[in-house]
């Protein structure tokens, strides 16, 4: 069955560290869906200076991708010795992640009249063009206050595209669960506060080790593993981790 979903990925504590390992968590998930055949494309993305992500949104399209990748939602915790660090300490840093399911477009009524637009110059990576215009674009449902945003294409209408997909798959997810709140209840419940004591998973570099707390469980050689070699996570999680 093809599905679409909408993943979202938002570095948390831990400073620059927790960008880097939310630009590797995508890095994974990215060459996981290349793996599988999935189309993908990227909605949002904010980079920082080091190369890592504040923040990425991104859809991907394929053969059970839904099933396969809805458990990835929650607090990501990793351990290692960042490049960076000088004194070999190791640090402990968090990123979220949020897995949406896309509805079609009849599956969600918005009034045009009912959205706020902004526009803005696109900052970070992508090209000498990309700052000349202001292609970005902010929209804000305003009867629930959500807000989403696009800024990597370099055409206006490509991001305004691209942030409604957003808006509706946020939208759907509010209507499922009767949430009147500006982000529903499941996205509220799978990213939390991005605290380190929240977490689902914990990627331990020195000792080698990729362990899932709701189901404690570990699987080793974390360097496959974040190259996208998800497999036997995926299908342990999907057989085993119970869901409401």
């Amino acid at each position: 069955m093809i599905q679409s979903i909408i993943i979202e990925i938002r570095a948390g504590a831990g400073g620059d560290e927790a960008s880097i390992f939310a630009g590797d968590l995508y890095k994974m998930y990215s060459k996981f869906a290349t793996s599988q055949n999935w189309k993908q494309t990227i909605l949002d993305s904010n980079t920082t200076e080091l190369g890592g992500l504040k923040q990425i949104t991104f859809e991907i399209k394929g053969e059970d991708a839904l099933n396969k990748l809805r458990n990835e939602g929650g607090v990501h915790r990793v351990q290692r010795v960042p490049k960076t660090e000088k004194s070999n300490r190791l640090h402990t840093s968090t990123a979220s992640v949020a897995v949406l399911e896309k509805p079609a477009e009849s599956d969600v009524t918005i009034n045009p009249s009912d959205l706020k637009l902004d526009f803005f110059k696109s900052s970070g990576a992508g090209g000498q063009n990309v700052n000349k215009r202001q292609t970005a674009i902010r929209i804000t449902h305003i009867p629930t206050g959500l807000i989403v945003a696009s800024q990597v294409e370099r055409g206006l209408e490509e991001n305004r595209r691209a942030a409604m997909s957003i808006l509706q798959a946020k939208l759907f997810e509010q209507q499922r669960s009767k949430a009147d709140t500006a982000l529903t209840q499941e996205r509220r419940s799978q990213i939390g506060s991005g605290d380190r004591s929240e977490k689902i998973r914990t990627y331990n570099f020195p000792q080698d080790r990729v362990t899932d707390h709701r189901v404690e469980k570990s699987w080793h050689n974390i360097e496959k593993i974040m190259e996208g070699k998800m497999e036997k996570i995926v299908d342990y999680l999907k057989d085993n981790l119970k869901t409401e």
